[in-house]
C-alpha cells in the first residue's frame, strides 16, 4: 500500500514509521512548510490524515478532489465534516473520519453506549474526564465528545465534560455516574499511540477500493 501522510506531527510520524515496519511506502507526507496541495499524489492509494484543526479541511478537500481516498483522524475540524462528505459524494470518492482509531477506544464506545443504556431510567449524573498531553490542541477530545454524543442520544440528558492536559499522556477517558449513595466508573487509558496508528493502517487498508463515506464501526465489522 503506498500511503500518503497528511500532517507530519506525533502521530503523522508514528503511523510512517509503523506502515513501514508493515511493509507499506510513504511515498509523501504534507507539512506546514509542504502542505497537501503540493504533494504528487500519482502514486498514492490512500491517504492518512492527522493534521492540525486549521489544515484538515484543505488537505482533505484536496485528496478527495484528487480521487484519493482518506482515513481522517483529526479532531477540531468537525464543523466542515458535512461539506467533507458532500464533496465525498459528489467525486464518489472514499473518506472515513473516526474521532479514536484505536481498537481498546472503539470497544470502550461499544460499552460505552451499554452503559448509558442500563442507567438511563436512574437517578445518577454522568460525567466525562478526559486527559491528554499538553501539545493536543483541541480540549475536549475528539473522543471524549463521540463518547458525550452517544450518552445523550441515549439518555436525553447532556454529560458535563471536563479536561486536563498533562505532560506525555496518550490519553485517558473516564465515564462515570453519580449518585447520593454510590458511583459506577468505566475507564480506557491508552499507553502509547500505537494502537491509534496501527487503527489507521488498518482503516487505510480496508478502504482502498471502496466508494462512500465510512466509520471504524464498517472496518471493524467486516
Amino acid at each position: 500500500m503506498n500511503i500518503a501522510i497528511l500532517g507530519n506531527g506525533r502521530m503523522g510520524k508514528r503511523i510512517s514509521e509503523l506502515a513501514t515496519e508493515k511493509g507499506h511506502t510513504i511515498v509523501a507526507t504534507s507539512s506546514s512548510e509542504k502542505p497537501a496541495n503540493t504533494l504528487d499524489f500519482s502514486s498514492t492509494d490512500v491517504a492518512i490524515d492527522f493534521s492540525t484543526p486549521s489544515t484538515a479541511f484543505a488537505n482533505i478537500s484536496h485528496a478527495i478532489n484528487s480521487g484519493i481516498p482518506v482515513i481522517s483522524g483529526t479532531t477540531g475540524w468537525l464543523e466542515n465534516l458535512k461539506e467533507i462528505e458532500n464533496l465525498c459524494q459528489t467525486k464518489k470518492g472514499a473518506f472515513l473520519y473516526a474521532s479514536n482509531f484505536s481498537l481498546g477506544v472503539n470497544l470502550f464506545f461499544e460499552l460505552n453506549k451499554k452503559l448509558a443504556q442500563l442507567m438511563k431510567n436512574h437517578d445518577y449524573e454522568s460525567k466525562i474526564h478526559e486527559v491528554h498531553h499538553t501539545r493536543k490542541i483541541d480540549s475536549p477530545s475528539g473522543t471524549a465528545i463521540t463518547l458525550g454524543e452517544q450518552m445523550q442520544e441515549i439518555t436525553n440528558t447532556k454529560s458535563v465534560i471536563t479536561a486536563d492536559r498533562i505532560d506525555d499522556v496518550p490519553g485517558t477517558h473516564i465515564i462515570s455516574y453519580t449518585s447520593a449513595v454510590d458511583e459506577i466508573e468505566i475507564k480506557h487509558t491508552a499507553k502509547n499511540r500505537d494502537g491509534f496508528a496501527i487503527g489507521a493502517i488498518i482503516a487505510a487498508d480496508w478502504i482502498i477500493g471502496k466508494k462512500g463515506v465510512f466509520s471504524m464501526k464498517d472496518v471493524l465489522s467486516q
